[in-house]
């Protein structure tokens, strides 16, 4: 068989600095500056009012953004579904101080016309503490099962890389996000699960591919690099196919979706990149470390 030109497994140190390289600077992000959490884990503000002309969402929003408030939910309200102008308008947004809640309705009475205020109210963290502890543990409880049924059906070196691979794509997009402030809501929730679907998805076809190519592989003599790399070779079309169809959803999403859905899709554009990278240049170069340092026992 023709030898493989790049060889992937023997640059594996670069990979995994171009990975720390983000990912160090990344944590250190996150414990310094922190996160921007959106109204879903801070609270905010709602105002609903009753317009005297009908308004459409963009009319809202526009005036919003004067006042860096671009990610606030708007909802029209109307005798039918997805009406698309209304009179009554709710807005829900971070919690607003006195003077700046006054500017943006003063905004809002300039720009779009009079209206009468039907509520103005400061409410709650909707993703509280407990629910995001339960979404740790079930995030934890569902790492561990994979790696449990990885283990049964390959081998426990395949699952503990698979993990780590994981691992490494949440802390890209937690350090992307924090690097940028980016607004973390429910959606990123949303976004973060969707995520790790897809690596391990990923990763797995190609740990497939290494295990069917293990017997025949080393009865002729061959070693991990070599096996890794042509695994990794062999689902190479299957993996970029998979990966620029759902770029190309996704960029359509960012590009032509609304306002509220940007974070949601860049928060998949930054996972889906990093997980197409870590299946290919972390997951199999993690599983050959693991196989040199404890090489399974001979009989």
């Amino acid at each position: 068989m023709p030898k493989i030109r790049f060889d992937i497994l023997k640059r594996s140190k670069l990979w995994f600095a171009i990975s720390l390289l983000i990912i160090i600077p990344g944590i250190f992000c996150m414990f310094t500056k922190g996160f921007n959490f959106g109204i879903d884990f801070t609270g905010g503000t709602i105002i609903e009012m009753e317009f005297q002309q009908e308004v459409t969402l963009p009319q809202v929003r526009d005036v919003l953004r004067e006042y860096n408030l671009d990610n606030a939910t708007i909802q029209l309200s109307g005798d039918v579904s997805n009406v698309e102008a209304s009179k009554d308008v709710m807005i829900r947004t971070m919690d607003l101080e006195e003077n700046e809640r006054k500017a943006v309705m003063a905004s809002l009475k300039d720009e779009i016309g009079d209206y009468t205020v039907l509520r103005e109210e400061k409410v709650g963290a909707t993703i509280g503490g407990e629910l995001i502890t339960d979404a740790l543990m079930a995030t934890v409880i569902s790492w561990i099962l994979i790696i449990l049924y990885v283990s049964y059906r390959f081998e426990w070196r395949f699952g503990i890389a698979a993990i780590l691979t994981l691992i490494h794509d949440v802390l890209i997009v937690l350090s992307v996000f924090s690097f940028l402030q980016k607004q973390v809501d429910s959606s990123f929730v949303a976004a973060i699960l969707t995520i790790i679907g897809y690596s391990i998805n990923d990763t797995i076809v190609i740990f497939d591919r290494i295990r069917e190519n293990q017997r025949l592989h080393f009865k002729r003599g061959g070693d991990l690099n070599e096996l890794a790399n042509r695994s990794i070779y062999q689902t190479l079309t299957r993996s970029l196919y998979t990966v620029f169809t759902v770029l190309f959803t996704t960029f359509a999403l960012y590009f032509f979706g609304g306002d509220t859905t940007k974070d949601f899709s860049f928060a998949l554009l930054i996972g889906f990149f990093s997980g197409s990278y870590s299946s290919i240049f972390i997951a199999s170069p993690l599983w050959v470390v693991l196989k040199n340092r404890f090489p399974a026992k001979k009989i």
